[in-house]
């Protein structure tokens, strides 16, 4: 995928947030876009553990409640496709910091990430979550770069944007105010 190409289907969600009477017809912008939602998907650059892990740890991020989740945003499809597409390193780092957080869970708890119970999974998180420990410092840092990609992901995606639609766009973000009418 084109940087041009994604670049285009950033700007159709974030123009869909500031038109959102509009999300019912927008369509995707790219080959890519519709890749992503595509039931054959295929992860272009993780093996199916980590791509179940990068759907964990988005499920973490963006729980499921009365809206859906990252899982059903399709977030480690887009995590997925930018790291091979568009990351300079091809997801290179972001591969090393998935075996960092597998070694960690498995120092902690003998088990990999995934398939640790939920709480172990929050606690560890919680530790990495803004971490000044040193030895902690490439998780926290990993961490750090999977909840940009999270957020970037769910609300690049048709559920994110609704959800940000959901009680409608203000007719005008301009001060109301008599005086500055």
């Amino acid at each position: 995928m084109e940087r041009r190409n994604w670049i285009k289907t950033a700007l159709a969600g974030t123009g869909a947030v500031a038109a959102g009477q509009f999300v019912g017809q927008i369509t995707p912008v790219s080959a890519a876009a519709q890749a992503v939602s595509a039931e054959d998907w295929e992860p272009l650059l993780f093996d199916s553990h980590q791509n179940e892990t990068v759907i964990a740890l988005g499920e973490l991020i963006i729980p499921e409640t009365d809206t859906p989740g990252a899982k059903a945003a399709n977030v480690n499809r887009y995590i997925d496709l930018m790291l091979h597409d568009v990351d300079p390193d091809k997801g290179h780092e972001f591969i090393k910091g998935l075996g960092w957080l597998d070694g960690h869970s498995i120092g902690l708890h003998g088990s990999p990430f995934v398939t640790l119970a939920e709480e172990h999974q929050v606690a560890i998180l919680r530790a990495l979550d803004g971490s000044n420990d040193a030895g902690l410092a490439e998780g926290a840092a990993f961490f750090a770069r999977v909840k940009r990609l999270t957020v970037e992901g769910y609300y690049t995606s048709r559920i994110g944007i609704a959800e940000l639609n959901k009680n409608g766009v203000p007719t005008t973000f301009a001060c109301e105010h008599s005086s500055h009418a």
